[in-house]
């Protein structure tokens, strides 16, 4: 005779619950960060130089979708570096140079205004990248800075307009010696405006880096 095969059947509630335990088992599991995309990176290249920078995607997502659809549609190709100040900050994303070497601001394909994603976690240290803004905190739109020091005074102290602070969304990880180079240019007023390099410095380019470059 065959031996007779045996078989333990469970209670519908006993499998409900061994099903149950299964799928929490497997929804517990911790997604490593090797699991996770890595940050997006650019390259910016300029008259000056050129320096690459990581861009926050994992800590403020919506800022950081913001600036790569201007890098995606080419905005910011020829755009300029219009405010120096030694020691502190360089910025750009917004102005261009008419014919007549004036500064302009570039509207076309200017996109509306970002809520500002500024928090405690994320500090306006040398080589991080912050949005550029009004004194309405919500007004930043592709202009963006990099800092030159430890900015503390542009940092997150409350979620007041007067304290909200600049959002960091970035920082540069090679190329500083480039950044150091464009924030040491000599400066000038021009029609009014202050801290413009008497040299223009031109953004040729900003473009995505894939991760195995």
């Amino acid at each position: 005779m065959r031996p007779r095969k045996e078989f333990v059947v469970l209670p519908r509630t006993s499998m409900a619950l061994l099903v149950g335990s299964t799928l929490l088992g497997l929804l517990s599991v911790p997604i490593s960060a090797q699991d996770a995309p890595p940050n997006p990176r650019v390259l910016v290249e300029t008259s000056e130089g050129n320096f690459e920078m990581e861009l926050f995607r994992d800590r403020v997502p919506a800022t950081v979708v913001n600036f790569l659809i201007y890098v995606r549609d080419g905005y910011y190709d020829g755009t300029v570096f219009h405010r120096v100040i030694r020691d502190l900050i360089v910025q750009g994303g917004g102005m261009v140079l008419e014919d007549d070497n004036k500064l302009t601001r570039k509207q076309e394909e200017l996109r509306g205004p970002i809520v500002n994603q500024a928090s405690g976690n994320l500090r306006n240290r040398m080589g991080t990248v912050a949005m550029a803004r009004t004194a309405d905190p919500n007004s930043a739109t592709s202009q963006f800075f990099i800092n030159l020091q430890h900015n503390t005074n542009f940092d997150y102290k409350n979620g007041t307009a007067a304290g909200i602070g600049y959002a960091v969304f970035g920082r540069i990880t090679d190329g500083m010696d480039v950044v150091r180079s464009i924030g040491r240019t000599r400066t000038s007023t021009q029609d009014g405006r202050q801290n413009v390099p008497r040299n223009p410095v031109i953004i040729h380019s900003i473009t995505r880096v894939e991760p195995n470059q």
